[in-house]
């Protein structure tokens, strides 16, 4: 089986869930910078991470994700992003990674909360919105992804690897 984690980061929070999820997948493996992947071809499995940006993948994820996931191939998908796993807000943004990797087999998908760019938290202060203002002072990001979360990826890669190994499809 030949399995690929590549991750887009800024602050370096999904990389670190990316290198985690790598350390526990038992196969042929390769771990790059998803902007250093032109195809999904050769692979049996992928585990593609991103994280939030502006309620929801940006641009470049969206068009990356409409590249990669073409002819039912078989994406895992892991997701940073500043807030906390149960907040209200985060579901529909997290929709819209699945719903941009639409093409492929979604063998699985995981979040977990990382830490919030400085600046951005600035910006989100300066903000009109009240909403934006309350989301920066209530921050509790900092130090995410901690050694818990870095744990549950990794629980979840192996579960991963297990069941789709288990299922046949490698």
């Amino acid at each position: 089986m030949n399995v690929l984690v590549a991750y887009m980061t800024k602050t370096g929070n999904t990389k670190k869930v990316a290198e985690a999820i790598y350390e526990e997948i038992r196969a042929d493996k390769t771990i790059k910078a998803i902007d250093d992947v032109d195809s999904l071809e050769g692979r049996d499995l992928a585990f593609l991470g991103f994280p939030i940006h502006q309620m929801g993948p940006d641009k470049k994820t969206v068009k990356l994700l409409e590249k990669l996931c073409v002819g039912g191939r078989n994406v895992v998908l892991f997701i940073t992003h500043a807030s906390p796993e149960d907040g209200p807000d985060l579901p529909p943004w997290l929709e819209k990674f699945k719903q941009a990797a639409g093409r492929a087999n979604l063998v699985g998908f995981f979040h977990c909360q990382g830490e919030l760019d400085k600046s951005t938290k600035r910006i989100l202060s300066l903000m009109p919105s009240a909403k934006f203002r309350k989301w920066a002072r209530e921050d509790n990001s900092q130090g995410q992804p901690d050694q818990a979360r870095l744990d549950r990826a990794r629980a979840f890669a192996r579960d991963i690897m297990t069941t789709f190994h288990g299922s046949g499809k490698s």
